[in-house]
């Protein structure tokens, strides 16, 4: 038993380092292709820039080929298994599939705890230098541009913009303050910007607005005072209105130290909850924070659930081929990801508690690759 062990972890970590080696060369050729080859060939990059940045951008993509990498591996080494026979030989020496496949199970959780690693702390920080290595000028000349994805401290107000095309703002959030308190929350799906560059400051038109707003009580609100007592009723209540169009204006400052912090999608998962605990201090909806923790957390498991679908898979396509476990690999891969993009795109609708939707696709596959391998073992 010991030596089938050995045989087929053998065979799955030399097919896991070749896929996971090939998948990190498709993913960095991509991000190459799209983010440093304009700029090689404009010559605003040397060469020894863009090695720098390729070693920083290993580990990001690591964090995605691992799984798949995982995923294609079960696939095609119980796919050889299967239509060698091998696993009839297995089988019909009395050994479960269970008991064969219990080092490959423990590989996989192993490989979600170095996933873990590289999703919480590793990634982030590697990506967040690789963006200010190719990109040295971005934060310096922003001082008229609301960044993405960040809570942006400006005076009397926060603001997020999930997204930003020129003057055009998605998934708008605006937060006023007045001493120290919130008296407005504003949120819009979509917005228009407009910067007087003289003034430094921006008008920013809300389509479609759902308005929160702090209004004071009338003086008959209060209670009566009795000797020796201070207590009072809230001097305020919230009304709250939905309007076609809202405008504010808010004053642009030189990027403050909250403006040159990393956008939640770059952020480690410590930064991740210093930012919730901050954000929770002003009373500020930190769904978006929630979202980008959830996804690091969940992603992190992704390789157990793709090694329990993968090997009863496997063991059915019955197949040497390596192009049909790959596009099968794919298919798996993407609705796995359209899971993620999913809760990453309702981020900003916090009643459907869009980071929870981010563990569905690890309960989906886990549990039918569960029951698919359960299965797989009775038959024998």
């Amino acid at each position: 038993m010991k030596t089938l062990h050995q045989y087929l972890t053998r065979q799955v970590l030399a097919t896991l380092v070749l896929t996971v080696m090939v998948f990190t060369f498709v993913l960095l050729l991509g991000n190459l292709l799209r983010e440093i080859l304009t700029l090689l060939v404009n010559r605003q990059v040397t060469l020894g820039l863009v090695a720098h940045a390729v070693l920083l951008l290993i580990p990001y993509v690591l964090v995605f080929a691992l799984p798949m990498g995982m995923l294609t591996t079960s696939l095609l080494v119980f796919g050889r298994f299967s239509a060698d026979q091998e696993l009839t030989a297995v089988r019909a020496n009395g050994i479960s599939l269970l008991a064969l496949v219990t080092p490959i199970l423990l590989l996989s959780v192993g490989l979600s705890g170095l996933c873990a690693w590289f999703n919480l702390e590793i990634a982030p920080q590697c990506r967040m230098a690789y963006k200010n290595l190719i990109e040295p000028n971005k934060l310096a000349t922003s001082s008229f541009v609301i960044p993405e994805e960040r809570f942006v401290d400006l005076p009397g107000c926060v603001v997020y913009v999930g997204k930003r095309e020129g003057t055009n703002l998605f998934d708008v959030r605006y937060y006023q303050f007045e001493n120290g308190e919130k008296i407005r929350d504003v949120r819009a799906p979509r917005g228009t910007m407009r910067i007087d560059q003289p003034s430094q400051k921006a008008e920013i038109t809300l389509a479609q607005a759902w308005v929160v707003q702090r209004v004071e009580k009338p003086a008959e609100g209060e209670l009566p005072l009795t000797p020796g007592t201070t207590a009072r009723t809230a001097a305020y209540d919230w009304r709250a209105g939905f309007l076609e169009e809202y405008a504010v204006d808010v004053l642009l400052t030189p990027p403050t130290k909250s403006r040159e912090k990393p956008a939640l999608s770059d952020m480690t998962f410590r930064q991740l909850q210093d930012e919730k605990q901050e954000r929770d201090r002003q009373e500020i909806d930190t769904t978006p924070v929630q979202v980008q923790m959830h996804r690091q957390m969940a992603f992190s498991f992704a390789s157990i659930g793709f090694t329990l679908i993968g090997i009863p898979l496997g063991i059915r396509t019955h197949r040497r081929e390596t192009n049909v476990s790959v596009a099968i690999a794919i298919i798996l891969v993407l609705i796995y990801y359209s899971f993620i993009i999913l809760g990453q795109t309702l981020e900003t609708r916090p009643e459907i508690a869009p980071h929870l939707l981010l563990w569905a696709p690890n309960f989906l596959f886990q549990s039918v690759g569960a029951v698919l391998l359960w299965r797989a073992n009775r038959s024998a």
